[in-house]
Parts: C-alpha cells; structure tokens; sequence
C-alpha cells in the first residue's frame, strides 16, 4: 500500500491541489472502502489459489482473454515505472544530480537489493524507504490551513468540468492502481502466507490502505494551501515549493526528496516484481526471490531488464509532470477490466472456503461497479 503513495500519485495529487484546492480531498477519502475491498479480493484470490491473476486467468478462461489481462498488467506496470523513474530523477535534480547518473544508480542499487534472493530482505527494505512518506504529513501539518476552508471547499465538486474530471480520473488510478492488485495476489503467494492468514492479512491491508489515504489526503492539504491556485505544475521543483514553504527551505527541500524518494523506490520494486512474477508464473519457470538468479532466469532477467529499459528512457528526458498524470488516467481506465477477472474469479467453487459469495459478495460487486463507473466517465469525459 506504500507503493501506492509513489510518485505518480505524489505529483497527480500536487497538481490536483495547485490547480483544484482541496475539491478532490473527498474523492481521495471516499475511496478507503473501495480501495481495500479491491486488495482484499486480490488477498483472497493468492491464498486459495497459491497462483497469480493471470496464470488463472489463462487456466479458466483461455489464452484471450489472458493476454487481455496481461497487456493491461503490462501497459500500467511500464507506465509506472517510467513515473516513478522520472520522479527519482527530477528530486536529485533539485540538487544538480544529472538524470543519468540517479538512473545508473538507481537501477544498479535496485538490482543488487533484488538480488539477495529473499523476499523478507527486500519487503524490510522497501518498507523502510517507504516510511519516509510519512514527511508529508509534517508538512501538512505546519501548512495549518485550518478546517473551516477545507471543508468548506472539499464539499464543492464540479463534475462537469472536464479539467477536474481529467485529474479526478487520474486522483482514481493513483489509487485502485491495477498493478498493485496483482501484486498483493502474487506477493501472498511469494510470502507462503495460508488461508490461515487471512484475517491477520485483512487487517494488515486495512491498516495500509487507510495509511496510503492519510498521506495522499496530506500531500494534497499542503499542497492546496502553499501552492497558488490555478497552477499548472511542469516541473518537480514547483512541487517542492510547497515543502520549502512550510519546513524552510534547507529542510524542506531534504524531507521532499526523501519522501518523493521512498514512495518512489517501493513503487518500482512493488513494479517489477508484478511483472517479474507473473511472466516467471506464465512460462512454468521458477519465479520467486527465493531461487538465486541462476535457479530463477526467467524472473530475474526481466526484472533487470525492465530497470534497465525505464532508466534509459528517463535519462534521455522525459515530462515528468503530464507523463505521471497519464499514467494514472491509464490505469482508471484499465481498472475496470481488471477489477472484472478479479471479482469473476474470486466467485469460483473452487476457491473454498476464501469463494467470494453472499451479502459481501454483493457489496464487493457494488463496490467495483461504482469504481468502475466512476474511472470510465472521468477517464473518457476527461480527455474529451
């Protein structure tokens, strides 16, 4: 759920609130039900069926619409990654770095923390790097806008305004971000959680959900009272003015890049791995980090490769602010077909005990349809 918190989401939610205030905090909010709901399907789905999304999806339903699902998986997951490379490489240019060299460093520090071959080495190292998000509800708190103007602007939704419609379908895939229900379906498994764990795993991803949207909801705080209004942000040092405004600039400037960083970096991981899995998983080869590089081929190279590609592609300059915007208006619309295999999936018999049925089945199913809606008009109404 860190992963979440990334950079795309990062700056969508900065733009958001330079350009809108605090008119898509409610949205942000209102999305906690959904948002678990939707991890804890994929949950449930990874411990019934110690299988990914779209090894299943292949099994039951054939190759079509396999490969529909994992062209959608794909397109997020590169998309993503690009994001979130792009994000890294413009906070060290706050401090001169040049972009290729964060990239070589990133890929190279990235590739040897994978390669330790364990996945509790990498979650300990992720979730330290994401813990540095938690910057970003300081800053909220020093901006004090006062309660009064949020909620009063908060409630204040035009819907028919196609520019907030564009940034509240990219707000919707920063959130229910498809790639991140896959991997909580595969890292179950790579994890050798059991039905067992169901309930302890239940609470431990409400906990994270609401964590993600206490971060995002304080980014977006900040950013709506220390960033003047009607702006369109183009680059990620505008983005750090809001911290420098609010901590000084000398500090300002480290907590942003250290938070920016973190979501970043656990965002990337949390990428790769996705991917890594379930190609690994479709080609009957061994693909978890338990296996050494020479027992795993298949999963590490293209990890690695994928790295490779997205830092190549950053260093040679990239638009940071409107590719992360993209990304996230992609990934709501990719979401409903998504959410579809996930919940078709979780109704089998034969997921046992974990089958999705009854009233909660119901709930879940009105649940995704709203999602669903919601990311298609403000996706489609929002690029029109």
């Amino acid at each position: 759920m860190l992963a979440d918190t990334e950079a795309g989401s990062v700056i969508t939610v900065a733009q958001s609130g330079a350009q809108w205030g605090y008119r898509l905090l409610l949205p942000n909010l209102l999305l906690i039900p959904a948002m678990y709901l939707a991890q804890e399907v994929a949950l449930r789905l990874g411990l019934a069926t110690r299988q990914g999304a779209v090894a299943l999806v292949l099994q039951r339903y054939g190759r079509l619409p396999a490969a529909v699902l994992l062209t959608a998986l794909t397109a997020s997951c590169f998309g993503a990654l690009i994001s979130e490379m792009s994000g890294l490489a413009g906070a060290a240019q706050s401090f001169g770095v040049p972009a290729g060299v964060t990239m070589a460093g990133t890929v190279g520090g990235l590739i040897l923390i994978v390669l330790t071959g364990s996945y509790r080495r990498v979650e300990r190292v992720a979730l330290s790097l994401g813990a540095l998000e938690l910057a970003f509800v300081a800053m909220a708190w020093r901006a004090s806008p006062g309660l009064a103007p949020v909620v009063h602007e908060a409630a204040q939704i035009p819907l028919r305004d196609h520019g907030y419609l564009y940034l509240l379908a990219a707000n919707l895939g920063t959130s229910v971000i498809p790639w991140t229900l896959l991997y909580q379906q595969s890292a179950s498994v790579d994890k050798r959680l059991q039905p067992r764990h169901a309930r302890a795993a239940r609470w431990e991803t409400l906990a994270g959900v609401v964590l993600c949207q206490i971060i995002t909801s304080a980014l977006l705080i900040a950013a709506a009272a220390t960033l003047d209004r009607g702006t369109a942000l183009d680059t990620v040092p505008e983005i750090e003015a809001a911290f420098t405004a609010t901590l000084g600039i000398a500090a300002g400037r480290i907590i942003f890049v250290l938070g920016l960083s973190g979501g970043a970096l656990v965002a990337t991981i949390v990428v790769c791995l996705t991917l890594a899995w379930t190609i690994g998983e479709l080609l009957g080869l061994r693909h978890a980090l338990e296996h050494r590089p020479r027992q795993a081929p298949a999963f590490y190279l293209p990890l690695s490769l994928m790295l490779a590609t997205g830092g190549l592609l950053v260093g040679s300059g990239v638009n940071l602010i409107s590719l992360a915007v993209g990304a996230g208006v992609l990934n709501a619309l990719l979401l409903p077909v998504v959410l579809g295999f996930l919940y078709a999936l979780a109704r089998r018999d034969t997921m046992g005990p974990l089958c999705l049925r009854g009233a909660y089945a119901v709930l879940v199913a009105l649940a995704f349809i709203a999602t669903s809606a919601a990311c298609l008009y403000a996706g489609l109404a929002g690029l029109l």
